[in-house]
């Protein structure tokens, strides 16, 4: 297999966990999901006129957070609903343009598409989730606790909500390639679960996550190459053996 693919789904992989500890500490873990159904339009129009599928699916994706972000600042619905939203919203419209004959490949990711761009964006844009969220990451664990008393601090809520959704629609349109456009929300949340379920401490669980994510795309991609069934589904169900590991683990 080509290296660029492993180099390119371990770093996305390891960004994707990363995020995932924080989006658990701010309990906006299935926003990823819906975000990732706003990916299939992109994904779409970039397989039907032959650009890269990353800046289909990071255009969509971004329109879709700042609507978010807008509309909850517009009204008092939480993430959950406006992003429930969004998926019915990303999912019909996807649907409506997604040639049949790439609809796997929308779906569920295909490895094999993986080129030098996504390599250079993988690499470029997945040190900037962690260094974003290393400066944020006291302001995020503060809102967590209490939104008021954050305020009062002279956090800006809304702005900080505003980066965590860029961060998460970067992340996701990366995922796309890899694990498609349903299934991005495993590839962020189940690490962070695993490391959850292992960590006695703030630090060990922000090393456990991604390590846990880079572990099941090895087990993913190793699973693809020699059963060349879609690496995407593979991945995730190596997150998911890795996890229930983790919770016979937890219980001794």
């Amino acid at each position: 297999m080509n290296p660029l693919i492993w180099i390119t789904t371990l770093l996305v992989a390891s960004a994707a966990g990363f995020l995932g500890t924080f989006m658990i500490s701010k309990r906006m873990s299935l926003v990823a999901g819906p975000l990732g159904h706003l990916a299939l339009p992109g994904v779409a129009i970039a397989l039907l006129y032959g650009f890269n599928v990353f800046l289909g699916a990071l255009g969509f994706i971004l329109l879709g957070a700042l609507i978010v972000w807008l509309l909850r600042r517009a009204s008092k619905l939480p993430f959950e609903a406006l992003t429930g939203i969004a998926f019915a919203f990303g999912l019909s419209l996807g649907f409506l343009f997604l040639p049949m004959e790439h609809a796997e490949e929308a779906i569920m990711g295909d490895v094999t598409k993986i080129n030098i761009t996504d390599f250079w964006i993988a690499l470029s844009l997945s040190p900037i989730v962690f260094i974003v969220i290393s400066q944020v990451y006291k302001k995020i664990i503060l809102v967590t606790l209490s939104e008021d008393l954050a305020k009062t601090l002279g956090v800006n809520v809304k702005t900080l909500d505003l980066i965590f959704l860029l961060l998460i629609a970067l992340v996701v349109a990366m995922e796309v390639k890899i694990v498609g456009g349903i299934m991005t929300v495993a590839m962020v949340i189940i690490p962070a679960s695993i490391a959850s379920n292992l960590a006695r401490s703030l630090r060990q669980y922000l090393l456990i996550s991604p390590l846990s994510g880079m572990i099941s795309a090895c087990m993913g991609l190793l699973l693809y190459e020699y059963t060349n069934l879609p690496a995407g589904p593979l991945i995730i169900l190596s997150s998911f053996t890795l996890f229930l590991i983790s919770l016979l683990l937890k219980k001794k």
